[in-house]
């Protein structure tokens, strides 16, 4: 969804991109092949993979550290704003990046709701239920809007932006899926705040076990991508 959307942006040849979080660098290394040897992308994370794919990743951190005003044509974030308690002022310093009629492209989660389609019990069902309601607390107290997703849209037109477009995603999560998978790992990566939370230890090792039954479905968060333009500026 991610590169089909920054696709629609036009970015090729000569284009001056920054990806913002570059995680392992793989939606970098895209950009990278699109705007060619004569255009240049900027890859920053908080914490940069050794080994990550695409351009070096310049270890930055986004809510302290400078960043360059009207210096690029694109600039792509993905999972990395409703992260941060201070999202507005980033998202406005990401607009400040952006040349005039430079594209902000925003890929974010709502997270408040991934509803269970299938379960082997109803006990199972309200399991699923206790641990997704425990970790949205958990992460609501570490200063993550969990659903901020469907509120991108909103804040891209209040920070300035023209002609916002989003695009959303829904799908069914069964035990293959990295969607469960990755919740399994937070039950295993959030164990002890999940525990201050409500849940038991054995509750979680249920849990994980639910979550690799091919019994299992979920229909996943909702994934939004959402574009905006910075005006050109009247000279």
């Amino acid at each position: 969804m991610t590169v089909r959307s920054l696709a629609r942006t036009g970015v090729g040849p000569g284009r001056r991109c920054l990806e913002v979080g570059a995680g392992n660098g793989t939606v970098a290394a895209w950009l990278e092949r699109r705007v060619g040897p004569a255009g240049r992308v900027v890859a920053t994370d908080l914490r940069p993979v050794a080994d990550a794919a695409g351009p070096p990743v310049v270890r930055h951190d986004i809510v302290r550290d400078p960043l360059p005003e009207a210096e690029f044509d694109l600039v792509h974030a993905r999972l990395v704003l409703r992260l941060l308690p201070e999202r507005d002022a980033v998202l406005g310093r990401l607009v400040r990046a952006l040349k005039p009629g430079g594209v902000l492209q925003l890929d974010e989660f709502d997270a408040s709701a991934a509803p269970v389609l299938r379960a082997p019990s109803l006990a199972a069902r309200g399991l699923y239920e206790t641990f997704t309601a425990a970790k949205n607390r958990l992460m609501a107290r570490a200063g993550v809007e969990v659903g901020w997703g469907r509120d991108v849209a909103r804040a891209m037109g209040a920070a300035g932006l023209a002609g916002v477009v989003s695009r959303s995603r829904v799908e069914v999560w069964d035990a293959r899926s990295p969607g469960l998978r990755l919740l399994a790992h937070h039950g295993r990566h959030l164990h002890d705040g999940l525990v201050r939370e409500g849940m038991t230890a054995g509750q979680l090792d249920e849990v994980r076990a639910l979550l690799a039954d091919p019994r299992f479905r979920a229909r996943s968060y909702t994934m939004y991508s959402v574009q905006g333009r910075r005006p050109r500026e009247v000279r």
